[in-house]
């Protein structure tokens, strides 16, 4: 079992571009963290200003570490400034632990 996350962020126009900037010393801390599996930005196809956040945790040992991190915290105080809205997240315990092949679309 593991933690999966996927969340939007649509970030102010005029800070748009710098958003990997801004978010920089988050995602490294985030990274680090021993539970961490990954954690992946990336930037919407049809709105520029959304940047899509994708999520593994190995746990809810280590997702509840992650949100009672300093770097979590610190994060809740500096970024949301950049945002014009609250993120969309949705966050499942799933019965898997990484990735799985898209056997449909199955590369020979």
């Amino acid at each position: 079992m593991m933690i999966f996350i996927t969340a939007k962020f649509l970030v102010k126009p005029e800070h748009a571009e710098d958003w990997p900037r801004l978010a920089a010393a988050f995602t490294e801390a985030t990274r680090a963290e021993p539970g961490c599996l990954w954690y992946d930005w990336s930037r919407s196809l049809d709105n520029p200003h959304e940047y899509v956040l994708v999520e593994g945790f190995r746990d809810g040992e280590a997702g509840a570490a992650h949100v009672n991190s300093a770097h979590f915290k610190q994060a809740q105080q500096e970024l949301p400034q950049y945002l014009v809205a609250t993120p969309k997240i949705i966050s499942q315990m799933i019965d898997q632990s990484d990735w799985s092949e898209l056997g449909e679309m199955a590369v020979k």
